[in-house]
């Protein structure tokens, strides 16, 4: 994540460096802050398993695809 976008603790997002919002769900709020903290999406996917009962296959294809958001979004870098 990129470390200037702002986060609330309801999961609303601001991105000064384009001036947009956007809002999240609890899991997605839980998935930024995680990488927010540094984690790799190897660990978002291992803490989300044990916070959330999920199915690990289900859980992998939406973290990608939700990293593949955060970036299109300009929230996160393309390298990661």
């Amino acid at each position: 994540m990129k470390k200037n976008i702002a986060l609330s603790d309801t999961g609303f997002l601001f991105n000064p460096s384009t001036g947009d919002s956007y809002s999240t769900n609890p899991i997605g709020l839980d998935i930024i802050r995680e990488l927010k903290d540094g984690s790799s999406p190897k660990e978002v996917l291992k803490f989300i398993l044990g916070k959330y009962e999920v199915e690990e296959s289900r859980i992998e294809k939406d973290l990608g695809d939700f990293i593949d958001m955060l970036k299109s979004f300009q929230l996160m870098d393309n390298n990661g």
